[in-house]
């Protein structure tokens, strides 16, 4: 580990120690902390004075709700097996019935 906190890792590849105040050290990769540092700019923005990883955290934590495009890419299928699977929902689709107005 280099002195800024930066590692290498076999498995995870370039990783960075976030150190929560006296709660727990996490590792996370370049990526989730380049991510994170964003949004850190962006409420050190809007607050006008410095934030801490925590509080960027807590941040994340308390705005995101999850969304259906957060698991875009999750679900790995072959073009054969989405098809199979889009079949399936127009029949069954075909057969619900809209309440009348």
């Amino acid at each position: 580990m280099n002195s800024n906190g930066q590692g290498e890792n076999a498995f995870y590849g370039r990783s960075h120690i976030v150190t929560l105040s006296t709660m727990a050290t996490i590792r996370v990769s370049e990526d989730i902390y380049k991510e994170l540092n964003k949004v850190a700019g962006r409420l050190r923005q809007e607050s006008g004075h410095p934030v801490s990883m925590d509080d960027v955290l807590e941040h994340l934590i308390k705005t995101r709700g999850l969304k259906l495009s957060d698991f875009q890419g999750a679900w790995k299928m072959t073009d054969s097996e989405a098809e199979d699977l889009f079949k399936s929902l127009r029949k069954h689709w075909s057969h619900w019935k809209y309440p009348s107005e």
